[in-house]
């Protein structure tokens, strides 16, 4: 999935999705390295790729507000925990609202709308 910045706002990307939401930063292919962004995975225990997140450069840069990325953790509470000592409002007013799964909304350092649950 692909998420948009502006010019300049790969530090604030890393800021929320490998420092708060433990995301490694991977290497972007050399021939796109040249636009601006950054790419994050999340692996398993096993070392499997279980997401992708590019974040890419746009300019007129306008935030999706409504359109998201949804992540699953093993631990919400913790996930929470990390955005929130990171300075990200973390929003679990509907917590309970999906079934199976309990879940907070949150936005990035750009004012990207992000989801993350844990599987009930």
């Amino acid at each position: 999935m692909q998420v948009a910045c502006p010019t300049g706002g790969e530090d604030a990307a890393r800021r929320f999705f490998a420092d708060g939401l433990g995301m490694a930063e991977v290497d972007k292919p050399a021939q796109l390295s040249g636009r601006g962004g950054c790419w994050f995975r999340a692996y398993d225990d096993s070392g499997a790729v279980t997401a992708e997140l590019h974040v890419g450069v746009e300019e007129p840069y306008a935030p999706a507000r409504r359109a998201h990325p949804a992540f699953v953790v093993a631990d919400l509470d913790e996930a929470a925990g990390r955005l929130s000592e990171l300075g990200f409002d973390v929003d679990d007013s509907q917590r309970d609202s999906f079934p199976g799964f309990t879940r907070f909304h949150t936005f990035d350092g750009h004012g990207n709308r992000v989801e993350v649950l844990e599987a009930r």
